[in-house]
């Protein structure tokens, strides 16, 4: 149901950067200023395999959908099954929680800290963009997807 060839929703591939950023950025604080967070380790490697399985379901859908997987692509079909029928950005919440999982696997309160400083910076610079892109490339079908299905998590809304 394309309507047409639309531009990218970003010209630099900021979701992989910023994941890249958070990690160098939470390692470099925790060299500086040490922390230790007092959670069990154990939930914080869960966490990560949530986070990467998360990701590679994703990735998996979008690959079945012969759909653009790289964030500053054009989305060539739009894809609403699997996490999708959940989240509308599950590689993103995928990423966030394995950092999430990272920082309490390693005691690290900066990387738990850097977590939530990328996903807002992924919302404003990747995210924001990307529904503008979708909006206009599928148009009716991105309203009804986006009125039913929560861009993070939440309640999935009846249509």
């Amino acid at each position: 149901m394309m309507t047409g060839r639309v531009a990218p929703p970003n010209t630099v591939p900021w979701p992989p950067l910023l994941l890249l950023m958070a990690l160098v950025g939470a390692f470099l604080m925790e060299q500086m200023a040490p922390t230790a967070l007092g959670l069990p380790h154990t939930l914080g490697w869960i966490l990560v395999l949530v986070g990467l399985s998360l990701d590679a379901w994703a990735v998996l859908t979008m690959i079945r959908a012969e759909t653009n997987v790289l964030p500053h692509r054009p989305a060539e079909h739009f894809v609403t099954t699997g996490p999708f029928a959940f989240t509308r950005n599950p590689i993103y919440l995928g990423n966030t929680i394995l950092v999430i999982g990272l920082g309490i696997g390693l005691g690290s309160m900066w990387t738990v800290v850097a977590a939530f400083v990328m996903a807002v910076a992924v919302q404003r610079l990747a995210i924001e963009r990307e529904e503008v892109h979708l909006r206009e490339q599928f148009g009716r079908a991105w309203d009804a997807y986006k009125a039913q299905t929560p861009r993070w998590l939440g309640i999935r809304r009846k249509a």
